[in-house]
């Protein structure tokens, strides 16, 4: 298995291109800040809960079966245990390294019945870890879009979302979110509640900071896209928390057929949808 290694003197970030050009390691300061399997075939047995993942071309949940959208079908089978259809189709498939230095994907026809390509280009310098994406449609009809990514930061992890609303549920998300309210109130940082699942918006700057306090380790994280949304879970039953920026909000597909707010994006002939990821680090 290839893999592409980008560091500094302070960070050092590992990538495996045949597994959907996934962030394996993310070590800081000597220190590892994601949860990394010792067996890289966990990738392949549980694709969701390790390391740091591509979404593409949709982020979290959209239901699974047949919709139209304009004049095309969409057919998508459930690849998750309650029945939906999440975190796109990228996240395990072969990445290209290209003469630019970015990693590209292209998907023809996976029951998402658009072309479209996926660029990822990571650079690392001193303290800071850069990635970015491109979304790029390469069918003539209007496509839907969503691009974001799926990290998760080991435990213990204290981390604050600067964000006045929320949609409390991506399992079952409401049209508009509502203030940020009890556990969802993470403006001031702290360990995040177990159990929780939530989609953050009215993000200010920076929209996420974390910080390791057995590590020694803190990061700013900022992220620069037409629309960012903060999705960040705590299951009970990992040592680690996923805070995943994001294009759009949960049932992205729903909100574009329903014209409710943090849908999709529509991308047309060539055109293509952007997001950078900074994280700075600190001792």
């Amino acid at each position: 298995m290839d893999r592409l290694t980008y560091s500094s003197d302070s960070v050092e970030a590992e990538i495996l291109p045949e597994l959907g050009a996934r962030l394996h390691r993310l070590r800081v300061f000597g220190q590892d800040l994601l949860r990394t399997p010792d067996d890289i075939g966990a990738y392949a047995r549980e694709p969701f809960f390790w390391g740091s993942f591509v979404m593409a071309p949709w982020c979290n949940r959209i239901e699974s079966g047949t919709v139209r959208v304009g004049s095309r079908e969409i057919r998508l089978d459930p690849n998750f245990s309650d029945g939906t259809a999440i975190h796109g189709q990228v996240y395990r498939l072969p990445w290209e390294p290209q003469p630019d230095g970015a990693l590209r994907v292209r998907v023809d026809d996976n029951g998402w019945p658009w072309a479209y390509e996926v660029a990822q280009l990571i650079g690392v310098v001193e303290g800071r870890l850069r990635l970015d994406y491109a979304l790029t449609n390469r069918s003539t009809d209007p496509m839907p879009a969503g691009i974001g990514i799926h990290p998760w930061f080991r435990r213990p992890v204290r981390v604050a979302i600067h964000a006045d609303a929320v949609y409390g549920r991506n399992t079952d998300t409401s049209p508009e979110p509502e203030p940020v309210h009890g556990p969802f109130d993470l403006r001031a940082l702290r360990e995040m509640p177990d159990g929780l699942d939530a989609t953050w918006t009215g993000l200010a700057r920076p929209p996420v900071r974390l910080l390791w306090p057995t590590l020694g380790v803190q990061a700013t994280m900022n992220v620069t896209a037409p629309e960012v949304f903060i999705v960040a879970a705590s299951p009970r039953s990992l040592e680690a928390i996923a805070v995943e920026p994001q294009t759009h909000a949960p049932q992205g597909l729903r909100r574009l057929l329903r014209h409710e707010p943090g849908a999709l994006a529509m991308l047309g002939l060539e055109e293509s949808l952007r997001m950078s990821v900074e994280l700075a680090f600190e001792q």
